[in-house]
This record gives structure tokens, C-alpha cells and sequence, in this order.
């Protein structure tokens, strides 16, 4: 809605623009009363050519002006004529796509985020809708935007940060680009040992080879499904690992040297708290 109401001022400013001096566009044909006057016509005369010249040039300067706070005041009177409305459209623009998953926070000040069922994301046509995964965080983590020039590329399903704490972020990978022969149910136990999945998987996240990197792994099961739980150091990340359907999920935690020795606690907290739903 926002971006159609922005569209449609650029759309009729230029359409003056292109007309310029035409009578349809009447916000550049001010009567002398209103401040601005009509442009003269330029004369062939070669005394006084170059200061015709001269005022041609400063009209098509103040026409510029002209247009552009045109424009501005439509976008403005438009969008801002009633404040409530006008930057909730603004606003609705801004984070289209992006569906709030957090709930309030419960009685330790920890929220747990709920991937959104009509969120959208996937990996192309034919594809099934992602199944929902959850974990918790900590009072003071935010939903980031993610970018396509991330790492992960378009497998980076979602951001979170707390600039005093650390990040984290979320890998939806279709399994057929590691084995075709797993079908519409895999389970992690079938893409591989833990071994196997860190160092398959472990460069995809950290964006290097985890090879003397992998600190720790074990595996936890939660309502009959299997996850794998990595530590790796350097650089600091904690990583679990589970697949559902046809999908890798790859959930990774990760902070600077002094978040890590700060909030290694929470941060391990958050790591086991993913779930696939």
C-alpha cells in the first residue's frame, strides 16, 4: 500500500516534468498572484540572447524545484495528512515479509520465537511448506533482516542479535542437495553420524573448514526427534543440527570472545532450546 502510493506521486510529478509548460499540469503554471510568474519566450535577437539564455536556464531550475516539492507535498499530505494511518502504511512498506514469531516473555524475562506459519521462504516450486521451529532467547534479542548477499545465500531463513550478547541465525537447506535417496522423510540419523553432518555441514555455517575447530558434540532427542549439538572454537558457535521432511535444519549461535566469556551460559541456553515443531 505504501509503495503504491509512493509510485503513484513519482508517477504524476514526472508526467508534469515531461509536459513541463503544458496548461494540464497546473502546479507549474502559478498565475504572477502566487508568487511564481509564467516563463518568457526566448527571442532571436543576438544582443540579448545570452541573458534569455540565462533566465531559461534559472526557470528550468525553479520547474525542478517546483516539481520536486510538489511531489514532496503530495507524498507528504498523502502519507501524513492523518499521523495515526499515514506511518502505519509506512511502517506495514518497511517490514513487509517479515511475520513478528516472539511470544511475551515468560517469568525469567525469556521469550521463545515460533517460526510463523504464513511466513513465506522456500526453495522453489514443488517444494512443501517449511515445517515451524522454535527456540528461546533472552529479553533484549531482535529479529534482523536478512540479506541475499548473506553467506547461506537464500538458505538463511532468519537473524537474530543482541549487540551486547551475540547473534544467530538459521539454515533451511533442501536435503536433496546433500543425498537423493532420502525422500519425504528424512531424519538426521539418515544424512549421517554427528561426525559426518559438522563436517559436511560446519563450513556452510561458519564459512570455513571445521577441521580442529569442533570442541564438543553430542545428541539430545526431543518428541522422537534426533538433534545433533556441536561447540566449535575458533570462531566461537554453538550448532544444532536436525533434519524434518524433506528439509536440513542447521541452527547456529555465535558471539564475539568477550560475549562468548559474558554469556556463554544463555547462548549454550538458546543453542539446546531449538526445536522443530
Amino acid at each position: 500500500m505504501g509503495t503504491t502510493l509512493f509510485s503513484g506521486c513519482s508517477s504524476f510529478s514526472w508526467k508534469c516534468y515531461q509536459q513541463q509548460l503544458s496548461p494540464s499540469c497546473s502546479f507549474l503554471h502559478s498565475s504572477p498572484e502566487n508568487g511564481i510568474s509564467r516563463p518568457k519566450s526566448v527571442t532571436s535577437s543576438t544582443g540579448n540572447g545570452l541573458a534569455d539564455k540565462e533566465k531559461d536556464d534559472s526557470w528550468g531550475i525553479l520547474s525542478r524545484r517546483s516539481l520536486l516539492i510538489s511531489g514532496i507535498s503530495l507524498s507528504s499530505s498523502s502519507v501524513f495528512g492523518f499521523p495515526g494511518e499515514g506511518l502505519a502504511v509506512v511502517k506495514q512498506g518497511l517490514l513487509a515479509g517479515r511475520i513478528p514469531g516472539l511470544s511475551e516473555p515468560d517469568e525469567q524475562g525469556w521469550s521463545t520465537y515460533r517460526r510463523p506459519d504464513d511466513k513465506s521462504g522456500g526453495h522453489g516450486v514443488g517444494w512443501s511448506p517449511i515445517i515451524p521451529y522454535s527456540f528461546k532467547v533472552p529479553q533484549g534479542w531482535e529479529e534482523v533482516p536478512v540479506s541475499i548477499a548473506d553467506l547461506g545465500g537464500t538458505e538463511i531463513d532468519l537473524r537474530f542479535a543482541n549487540s551486547k550478547q551475540g547473534r544467530l541465525f538459521v539454515i533451511v537447506a533442501p536435503v536433496l542437495r546433500f543425498a537423493d535417496n532420502l525422500g519425504d522423510d528424512a531424519t538426521i540419523q539418515k544424512i549421517g553420524p554427528p561426525e559426518k553432518v559438522i563436517n559436511a555441514f560446519g563450513p556452510e555455517v561458519i564459512g570455513e573448514n571445521v577441521e580442529g575447530k569442533v570442541l564438543s558434540m553430542k545428541t539430545a532427542e526431543h518428541d522422537g526427534r534426533m538433534y545433533y549439538q556441536y561447540e566449535l572454537e575458533p570462531p566461537h558457535a554453538l550448532i544444532t543440527a536436525t533434519a524434518a521432511v524433506n528439509r536440513l535444519y542447521l541452527f547456529s549461535v555465535t558471539g564475539s570472545g568477550l560475549q562468548w566469556k559474558r554469556h556463554y551460559e544463555d547462548l549454550k541456553k538458546i543453542a539446546e532450546s531449538f526445536r522443530v515443531v
